[in-house]
């Protein structure tokens, strides 16, 4: 059983942005199955990095729909972004130079922030895509 399941509640109905969430789910999934298994701090170290790319440039997807559709919580939206953006990379920084080791800590806050903001903040977004043609 994976860490993170993949549910039809954190979708928001736009196929693209469903399709990196499932992404982003299984980002975390790999992170979580590596820490279990003991791989090497270097392993870790480049799935951290491979979810952080991946989250920057799924952010830069919604924000370029919100931007181009005058969103109107886009600024909200996007200080939400920036915000977890800077927490991964206090993680990164913290693993890298060995004052953090992946904990089941770590992986909550992944998951739930993930989760809650699609759930919450990303779902808010549904109807102003969609009413722009977004599917």
């Amino acid at each position: 059983m994976a860490y993170m399941e993949w549910s039809e509640n954190l979708s928001v109905g736009i196929k693209e942005i469903d399709e990196q969430h499932k992404k982003l789910v299984s980002q975390i999934n790999a992170l979580h199955d590596g820490m279990r298994s003991g791989q090497g701090k270097d392993t870790l170290e480049k799935t951290l990095g491979e979810l952080a790319d991946y989250t920057q440039y799924h952010f830069k997807t919604e924000e370029k729909y919100m931007e181009r559709f005058g969103y109107p919580d886009f600024e909200k939206h996007r200080e939400e972004h920036d915000a977890f953006v800077g927490k991964v990379a206090d993680f990164q920084n913290a693993f890298s130079s060995g004052k953090l080791g992946l904990s089941i800590d770590v992986m909550k806050f992944l998951s739930g922030w993930v989760a809650g903001h699609i759930k919450g903040t990303d779902k808010n977004y549904t109807e102003c895509f969609k009413d722009h043609g977004l599917l």
